[in-house]
């Protein structure tokens, strides 16, 4: 957060500074060691055979960073989980990513990883919803399904001995983003939760926090249900059928109502603004800022203005500061 460049007026300067100073005294209160850099001592209990892991040496005696991050502490291991790195990805991790090429029986993603994902043409549903072996005719329609820039969302399946990253979308929740904003912030500003689909009903929105750091703001979409074809058909038809359910779909034009767009920038610029002020992006944390720039009545443009940064930064002190209380 030190790192902000505004144009700032002095008052605002002032306002800015105040409230992160009291950020940075609030979270010191909950853990004296819980941002460090390269150097810093890290306060352990030399009684407990404590292992030493990743970001962290022992020299004369005491244990020091090695690199900057934050201090992190399982049972008895203790390491430093660095900031600015890229993403990490663990199997069942909820990935947002861009094709970037059609390959045979693959497509290949950019994920915000040091290697492309994979997303295997087996990995996936078919449009007809039937569990079956994918046919030359599935692999000739792939450019039906996904084609190079289309923004998709699947989850992490494993790796493989070379490193490379396979994903799977075997879920109708999964699949191509259409009708919306693709963000990327610092994936460490993403916490790994249970749920990472978010439908912000009131606004009629889709919130999809990717762990990579890749955010997806889009239109509301209904999940469909599985289809089921009649069994009956010949292969070569119901394949056929299949994939002229996706080009049908793709003919149907729609359109996005303005005041949706409008919700849609809204809810982009709330996350850039707590990402470029460096608090977690949560959905809680996102209908807040929302929320308040309706009630400032703050035009869309205006929320990446340096006053809504002072005045979210604001509210965030006042917000930890009451919870610290209470406790």
């Amino acid at each position: 957060m030190k790192g902000i460049q505004f144009s700032l007026s002095k008052n605002q300067n002032l306002r800015l500074e105040r409230a992160l100073e009291q950020l940075e005294s609030l979270s010191s209160k909950e853990n004296s060691d819980a941002s460090v850099t390269v150097a810093d001592d890290i306060s352990v209990n030399n009684e407990d055979a404590i292992l030493k892991g990743h970001g962290t040496a022992e020299i004369d005696g005491r244990v020091v960073a090695t690199i900057c991050g934050v201090v992190e502490r399982v049972n008895k291991l203790v390491y430093v989980r660095a900031l600015r790195a890229r993403y990490k990805p663990e199997i069942g991790d909820i990935v947002v990513g861009r094709v970037i090429e059609v390959a045979p029986k693959r497509w290949r993603l950019e994920i915000n990883f040091r290697q492309d994902a994979v997303l295997m043409l087996s990995s996936m549903n078919l449009p007809d919803g039937i569990q079956r072996r994918r046919t030359a005719v599935d692999e000739l329609n792939m450019r039906s399904v996904f084609e190079e820039n289309d923004v998709i969302c699947a989850e992490v399946r494993g790796f493989q001995h070379d490193g490379c990253l396979h994903l799977q979308a075997r879920s109708q929740k999964y699949g191509k983003l259409k009708s919306g904003q693709l963000l990327s912030i610092p994936p460490y500003l993403v916490k790994k939760r249970k749920q990472h689909f978010h439908h912000l009903d009131q606004y009629g929105v889709d919130l999809i926090l990717g762990c990579n750091g890749f955010i997806w703001v889009g239109e509301h979409v209904e999940v469909r249900e599985e289809m089921v074809e009649d069994l009956s058909n010949k292969p070569e038809q119901r394949n056929m059928k299949s994939w002229n359910m996706i080009n049908d779909e793709e003919t149907e034009e729609t359109y996005t109502p303005l005041e949706t767009r409008g919700h849609i920038c809204r809810t982009a610029n709330a996350i850039r603004v707590l990402s470029t002020l460096g608090f977690m992006i949560t959905v809680e944390n996102t209908m807040e800022v929302v929320n308040l720039s309706i009630a400032l009545n703050v035009d869309v443009h205006e929320m990446l203005g340096a006053e809504f940064y002072v005045v979210v930064a604001e509210k965030e002190a006042e917000r930890r500061s009451s919870v610290t209380k209470r406790r």
